[in-house]
């Protein structure tokens, strides 16, 4: 697995792994509404485009396969995350987080992270500033903002 900065070539793998890891992944804490709503199969491909240019965002590829992205915004904010369901404990997303955070001149960062996914956001360093319940096409759907100051012992 090696890790490359984002390629406009990979935007459509990047839909596809996007929905696929919600649908699968997500399935054990989310309804089948609250998944479709989070993740409907048909984002505006220009609109991420646009945002993964204006983010630091990376893609983990195996091979040439996609793999996993993440991109952090210019102020800290980790936004997107997510790995291929079928190469899940891989340490895939750690190596996306530990470049993001590391390139990152922020003290502090943060994510707004899924049910799914806040114990490995906890295993990080990340500490839970609130619960929240927010709105996707009218759906509710929980998630933690979280955040950790760079430099934070991981594991605490």
């Amino acid at each position: 697995m090696h890790v490359i900065p984002y390629d406009q070539h990979y935007l459509s793998a990047m839909a596809s792994l996007f929905y696929a890891t919600v649908h699968t992944i997500n399935r054990r804490d989310y309804t089948p509404e609250q998944l479709q709503a989070w993740a409907n199969g048909t984002p505006d491909l220009n609109a991420w485009h646009a945002s993964f240019v204006a983010n630091h965002t990376l893609l983990a590829l195996h091979d040439d396969t996609l793999v996993g992205f993440g991109d952090m915004q210019p102020d800290g904010y980790l936004n997107r995350l997510y790995v291929h369901h079928a190469y899940q404990g891989q340490g895939i997303a750690t190596a996306l987080c530990d470049a993001l955070e590391s390139a990152s001149p922020h003290h502090v960062i943060s994510v707004h992270a899924s049910v799914t996914a806040k114990a490995f956001f906890e295993h990080r360093g990340y500490c839970v500033l609130q619960e929240q319940q927010v709105q996707r096409g009218g759906i509710t759907l929980t998630n933690f903002r979280m955040a950790k100051r760079r430099g934070q012992a991981q594991g605490k």
